[in-house]
């Protein structure tokens, strides 16, 4: 569970998310959505206790994240698209493996669940390959596959197919459709209209720091008669075309 209540966030005297509140529920897939620059980054970093709201709150799975931040940790997986951060001097198992440690996974469960991952995304053919020489998609699935190797019960995606080819694409769906059915919580923030239909019932859109929507996918639709990308455009654009 994540509830958002009333953040604020000022870097000087911009104002990057303004009185923002929202929540998702255990198993539930929410699309975040946005133009670049409309704060859904900056929320998400705010989730992941990599900034602390100037006012307001958010709380995931029970835990405050300027409060208890080291707790909120070890609830999440975050993933941010562009920045793998993969160590290239290690294998992949073994950027995957550092992370599960880091998370104080007990160490007989971790190469079983490495595999498991290695079988999902299908790295089996370089999983004991060091990174150096990955291709950008080969390096996306290994930082997606090291953001969740603890299996967090919450799961931030920012672009989390990002380099990705539309074999590895549907993969990534097929495993965050897995863990809704696990119940998990789980923010989906993508520029595809395409993947966010195909993965979340619920969106939250936001434009210039402050949500202008908050609806199931059919419930927009409904009200704007229109597809979801059409409603974007006229909800974000300049102009008001819905």
């Amino acid at each position: 569970m994540i509830e958002v209540n009333g953040i604020t966030k000022n870097f000087k005297e911009i104002k990057a998310v303004d009185k923002i509140s929202f929540k998702v529920s255990n198993g539930e897939i929410v699309g975040l959505l946005g133009e670049n620059g409309a704060g859904k980054t900056t929320t998400l970093r705010i989730l992941a206790t990599m900034l602390k709201p100037t006012v307001g709150s958010a709380v995931v799975n029970g835990k405050d994240v300027v409060k208890s931040p080291q707790n909120v940790r070890k609830e999440i997986g975050v993933l941010f698209g562009g920045e793998s951060g993969i160590y290239d001097r290690l294998t992949a198992r073994e950027n995957i493996r550092y992370f599960a440690e880091l998370n104080d996974m007990p160490k007989e469960k971790i190469n079983p669940r490495i595999d498991y991952l290695s079988k999902i995304f299908n790295m089996g053919e370089y999983i004991d390959r060091k990174a150096g020489k990955f291709s950008k998609g080969m390096k996306q699935k290994v930082a997606l596959a090291r953001s969740i190797v603890h299996d967090p019960g919450v799961m931030l995606f920012d672009e989390p197919t990002s380099g990705l080819d539309v074999t590895a694409a549907r993969e990534v769906h097929g495993f965050i459709k897995i863990c809704k059915e696990e119940g998990k919580t789980i923010i989906f923030s993508s520029h595809s209209m395409q993947e966010v239909e195909k993965l979340c019932e619920r969106v939250v859109i936001i434009h210039k720091g402050k949500i202008v929507e908050d609806a199931k996918l059919t419930e927009l639709r409904d009200k704007y008669d229109k597809s979801l990308e059409d409603i974007f455009v006229g909800l974000v654009g300049d102009r008001n075309e819905l």
